[in-house]
């Protein structure tokens, strides 16, 4: 995996550091990690790692594209690695767990709006509501 990161960053025009290198592991480890999931994953590696550089590191390797970004309506940012596909989320009303869920049918269907509007859609963000199976067992 290393090699592969170090190339990923070069190619998208960062630097090879630690603390990106930290923070894609933390990612790696901790899928739809929120900032403090990171920030405690990377300091329990490198405890000098500051929470800005943190923050710094998931600001450049969004804004590359290396990291996704989202940010369920009520709900704290997080990240995750996975950004080579149009995928979706199913979020737990209760817990605020996320999973990933893949597009439901074709190649990406849901970039396909009933009315573009003239727009020309890239993304299509969908999130699913629910309960998950730890919190229905709690709530029966």
């Amino acid at each position: 995996m290393p090699d592969d990161v170090t190339r990923l960053l070069r190619e998208a025009g960062l630097r090879v550091t630690q603390p990106r290198l930290s923070v894609l592991a933390a990612l790696d480890v901790h899928p739809h990690a929120d900032t403090s999931t990171v920030i405690d994953a990377v300091r329990a590696e490198s405890p000098d790692v500051s929470h800005q550089t943190v923050y710094d590191c998931l600001s450049a390797l969004t804004t590359a594209g290396l990291v996704r970004r989202i940010q369920p309506s009520g709900h704290a940012a997080r990240y995750e690695r996975r950004i080579d596909d149009n995928h979706h989320h199913v979020v737990c009303r209760s817990c605020g767990a996320i999973a990933d869920v893949d597009c439901a049918v074709g190649d990406a269907p849901c970039l396909t709006a009933s009315d573009d509007h003239g727009f020309t859609i890239d993304e299509a963000e969908v999130v699913y509501w629910g309960t998950c199976p730890a919190c229905a067992v709690g709530a029966a």
